[in-house]
């Protein structure tokens, strides 16, 4: 899509940035390598924050770095070197602990593996990786947050969603 539409490859482009015909045609194209890749797989997980409880949306890392460990835990598990890059904001949370410290003394104490876990920031604009993944994040919250789900729909066959206090 950088090339088709000519936008510059050093300036990252945003799902918000996109017209809802480019919007489809990333939905499209996503799904397509997502089938012709099956070592891909796209997981999304989503929380009604509304039905969450004020003690617990008071430091919203908390809730963020939980819901990685649901999403992530089991497969980071399978691995002995797990390379992880988070979001930036999930790096420290008002206790200090960070996500990393959170998702290693997981690995090691409940699911009882020896897998040793790093984790390395990435600017998104640097990464194609990174902004595929905030592409479909982009889908899945015009499905969640604005009731918009075509694109949703679309990719939906190739996309495992978990939904928290729903």
């Amino acid at each position: 899509m950088y090339e088709k539409y000519h936008w510059p490859p050093g300036k990252e482009r945003k799902w918000v940035q996109l017209s809802a015909n480019q919007r489809t045609e990333f939905a499209e194209i996503a799904l397509e390598l997502l089938g012709d890749h099956h070592d891909i797989a796209a997981h999304a997980i989503v929380v009604k924050k509304q039905n969450v409880a004020d003690h617990i949306r008071s430091d919203g890392n908390k809730l963020y770095n939980y819901m990685i460990k649901l999403a992530l835990l089991k497969k980071m598990a399978t691995f002995d070197h797990v390379t992880f890059v988070p979001d930036p904001r999930s790096i420290k949370v008002k206790s200090g602990n960070s996500l990393n410290d959170y998702l290693q003394t997981e690995l090691w104490f409940t699911e009882k593996v020896t897998t040793t876990l790093v984790t390395k920031e990435v600017d998104s604009s640097q990464s194609r990786g990174i902004q595929f993944a905030d592409m479909l994040a982009g889908i899945v919250q015009a499905r969640f947050e604005r009731n918009q789900p075509k694109d949703f729909d679309f990719i939906r066959p190739r996309l495992s969603t978990t939904n928290l206090f729903f």
